[in-house]
């Protein structure tokens, strides 16, 4: 039996998946879907990275490579193909997408950007399910990251609850691996939805989305109203996060000043296309480096510290700080990473606006939050009675904002007030439910 190694990539955009449907001119699986996928080792039969593969793959049979960005390479896998007479180990990979333009090549006969559970039924090469179950979000996913903003994990928590409800929905098979969940019935997929919810309380818009998507299959669902409800989540908050987005961007003036990691800025700025853009560190985690290169080809970036960006507000002439948020509060107060008060009340003494762009849903239900606190060893690990603080985030008070601009435009005092009001009543799905509402399918 031949032993081949081949890498499997899925390139995800707004919480779909791009599946390929493989051609005549392919030696295997014709007429089937797949990810991006091929052989690790080069035409020349010479090897080569796995990354390296999934990356030269990508760009042949796509002409996306530019626009991707790695996500997480899963763990391998080795089966059988005894009608092939091939043993195959299995490299998958998961790539963030910033474009939907594919190019094929003659491998391809067809391809489509779907919701993942598509691959639970559609006529896919063998074990696909397993390579993305490799690389999909979990619970640790949401839980464990500090590079992501918000918004960002508030999606993996609906993929989550989505590919959970569709294996449930569809039955599982031998090679459908373990889930996030003990059970296939709805108090199974309730208590997953309060775990991803709870994994971190200091983001509104994660607590929200979910609420929201459980509010909305109601008491007693199936698992299949629970999928269907997770990707109608998904869908709208694509939608609201780049609408918000859409709306910063208008208001941007040339040079704009900003820090931490959110998809929101991000698209604004780049929506926006100032003419230079000041970057603060942002540490812990010094995630604003990362944002510093990710703009440098649409812009005049100054990279800066933390504790210099109250000075650079000034020195470097900014026009307006534009900042995400973790958690805006009922009385417009703002939470998010930390520096983010420090430099609203910079950019207050200054003149300078200070804009906030955030999705409705980013909007809590109570006034709560959490800091996040980081390990203290980050700041200091020696033998002093010292004791540190190092919280992720901190709040911004609300007459440090100027605006908090969503996709239904800059909100009021009342506009908090009624959304908080209408985020209540989606986490009463909790109340009503408890974990008896109903076996489901």
């Amino acid at each position: 039996m031949d032993e081949r190694d081949v890498v499997t990539c899925f390139l995800r955009d707004g919480g779909e998946v791009l599946l390929l449907r493989r051609s005549e001119s392919v030696g295997s699986y014709r007429g089937q879907w797949g990810g991006v996928a091929g052989h690790v080792a080069d035409d020349e039969g010479r090897d080569r990275a796995p990354e390296t593969a999934a990356r030269a793959e990508i760009s042949e049979e796509t002409g996306l490579g530019d626009a991707v960005t790695l996500v997480r390479a899963g763990d391998p896998f080795t089966f059988a193909d005894e009608d092939c007479g091939t043993r195959w180990t299995v490299h998958p990979f998961l790539f963030d997408c910033d474009a939907r333009d594919v190019t094929a090549n003659e491998e391809t006969t067809e391809t489509a950007w779907v919701h993942p559970p598509a691959i639970l039924r559609r006529e896919t090469v063998p074990r696909l399910w397993t390579a993305y179950d490799r690389v999909r979000p979990r619970v640790a996913t949401v839980r464990d990251d500090r590079e992501h903003g918000s918004a960002w994990l508030s999606l993996r928590a609906l993929e989550l609850l989505r590919d959970e409800a569709a294996l449930a929905a569809v039955g599982r098979r031998d090679e459908h691996e373990t889930p996030d969940r003990d059970g296939d019935d709805w108090p199974a997929l309730a208590a997953l939805a309060r775990r991803v919810r709870d994994a971190r309380p200091s983001m509104a818009v994660l607590t929200n989305r979910v609420n929201h998507a459980m509010h909305a299959v109601g008491e007693g669902g199936t698992p299949a109203a629970v999928e269907r409800a997770a990707r109608e989540g998904v869908e709208r908050a694509v939608g609201a996060d780049r609408q918000a987005a859409e709306r910063a961007a208008a208001a941007l003036p040339d040079r704009v000043a900003t820090l931490s990691r959110s998809g929101s800025v991000a698209a604004a700025i780049r929506g926006g296309d100032p003419a230079a853009v000041l970057v603060a560190e942002s540490r812990p985690g010094g995630e604003g480096v990362g944002v510093a290169e990710s703009l440098a080809d649409a812009a005049d970036v100054t990279l800066t510290s933390d504790a210099a960006l109250a000075f650079e507000l000034v020195a470097w002439d900014a026009d307006c700080l534009l900042v995400g948020a973790d958690r805006v509060l009922s009385d417009g107060r703002v939470v998010n990473k930390a520096g983010t008060r420090g430099a609203a009340l910079s950019a207050r003494a200054t003149g300078l606006d200070r804009l906030v762009v955030a999705a409705g849903d980013k909007v809590a239900a109570d006034d709560g939050y959490d800091l996040e606190p980081r390990a203290g060893t980050e700041l200091y690990d020696g033998d002093a009675d010292v004791a540190v603080a190092n919280p992720t985030f901190d709040v911004t008070p609300a007459d440090a904002v100027t605006a908090v601009v969503t996709e239904d435009g800059r909100l009021d005092g009342d506009d908090v007030a009624d959304l908080a009001a209408t985020h209540r009543e989606w986490a009463a799905w909790d109340d009503a439910s408890g974990d008896t509402a109903g076996d489901g399918e």
